[in-house]
């Protein structure tokens, strides 16, 4: 039996890196609402803390720090 799996929904956004200015683009899953986790900037590997609440398909919150070393 052949199931069809549909692929998971996600929600393309770009911003800047907040230690070294570099656009870049993540894709954010819309399915959990607010969000928040730790992903390193793929220009200059500093994590950065990201925070975002997803309504409807669209990013209504969205805040990208850098973490205190």
């Amino acid at each position: 039996m052949n199931e069809y799996r549909a692929a998971p929904r996600v929600v393309e956004h770009g911003f800047g890196c907040p230690y070294c200015g570099e656009p870049i683009t993540m894709l954010l899953e819309p399915d959990v609402g607010m969000q928040q986790y730790v992903e390193d900037c793929e220009v200059c590997c500093n994590p950065i803390a990201l925070r975002f609440e997803i309504e409807e398909g669209m990013v209504v919150a969205f805040d990208a720090e850098p973490i205190e070393q």
